[in-house]
């Protein structure tokens, strides 16, 4: 390998861990911050009849969870193209 291309690699997962490790802080905000830490001030707001904390906790959280799966399968492709290692 030359020194490009372990340029071009190193670049890649750099992205790449960056991409996860903000994807783990979202679902960690979410999931454990929002369903636990934060419930009962979430809970004085309702939406559709339910308190929000409650939302977070049954719901929320893997709502977020699968809207991260395809942001991160997106980045991830758009990623791929631009360092050229995309699958055919």
């Amino acid at each position: 390998m030359n020194h490009r291309n372990e340029l071009n690699a190193s670049a890649y997962w750099r992205e790449n861990l960056r991409l996860v490790g903000l994807c783990l802080v979202v679902w960690f905000t979410v999931s454990y911050g929002f369903g636990i830490l934060l419930v009962d001030q979430l809970n004085r707001i309702h939406v559709f009849g339910f308190k929000l904390g409650f939302w977070f906790a049954q719901q929320g959280s893997i709502f977020v969870f699968l809207v991260l799966i395809f942001y991160y399968a997106r980045r991830m492709n758009a990623m791929d193209r631009k360092y050229g290692v995309e699958e055919e």
